[in-house]
């Protein structure tokens, strides 16, 4: 059984601090998981909840003027935090002292059965068989001392 970080522990994580090596295979489990995404944006609303409810509160304008600049930042936030998740997750494996490409190799093996099924009817429904194009199919054409090409004058 893997060990769970106390709350303490893990809001400093989710803030990017590192986990002592006795939480090392939790870590594994935690970025490679089936809810691994889930659990990458829950990281960060913990990250973004600080800032926003700071600007939401000194912010010295309408209330919906600061809701809609806190929002927008906010989506801007999350933005950020999904395109980069891969490499996110990727790091905090490399921090818990794992080899670069090992959340993304435990994730694919977890569904390697799924996707294997999945490239199998993918390659049936749109790849085309292999033609071998040594053989002509079609009879080569008289030489000509033209240098132009047949019928081109």
């Amino acid at each position: 059984m893997t060990r769970r970080p106390n709350p303490v522990r893990w809001v400093g994580y989710a803030f990017g601090a590192g986990l002592p090596a006795e939480y090392r295979e939790w870590v594994l489990h935690d970025v490679s998981t089936r809810t691994w995404a889930l659990r990458h944006l829950v990281r960060t609303t913990v990250q973004l909840a600080p800032f926003v409810l700071a600007l939401f509160l000194l912010l010295p304008v309408d209330p919906w003027i600061r809701a809609g600049a806190v929002l927008a930042g906010a989506l801007l936030g999350y933005f950020y935090s999904v395109a980069y998740m891969y490499e996110a997750v990727e790091h905090r494996a490399v921090k818990a002292g794992y080899p670069r490409g090992t959340a993304a190799a435990t994730r694919a093996a977890a569904h390697q059965d799924k996707n294997a099924e999945r490239d199998e009817r993918y390659a049936l429904q749109w790849r085309q068989p292999v033609v071998d194009r040594s053989a002509p199919d079609r009879p080569e054409e008289p030489a000509t001392d033209d240098p132009h090409g047949p019928g081109q004058h």
